[in-house]
């Protein structure tokens, strides 16, 4: 079960997956192995990302599939 509550402007995991085109967990705890998306605050077993830094990498994302 995920955190409830978390602080404005972040977003859980779950939700970041979402925002990022429904990717895996898997794939999620790899662009934070990778140093591509950084957690902003909650546990080890239910990370938080800053809103802001999910919004950039999906816009990157998409521009990558675009082009």
């Amino acid at each position: 079960m995920e955190q409830q509550i978390i602080r404005p402007g972040h977003l859980t995991a779950t939700q970041t997956r979402q925002v990022l085109g429904g990717i895996s967990a898997g794939a999620l705890r790899q662009l934070v192995y990778r140093g591509q998306l950084e957690r902003s605050g909650g546990t080890e077993r239910f990370p938080y990302f800053a809103a802001a830094d999910v919004t950039a990498l999906a816009v990157k994302r998409a521009e990558r599939q675009a082009a």
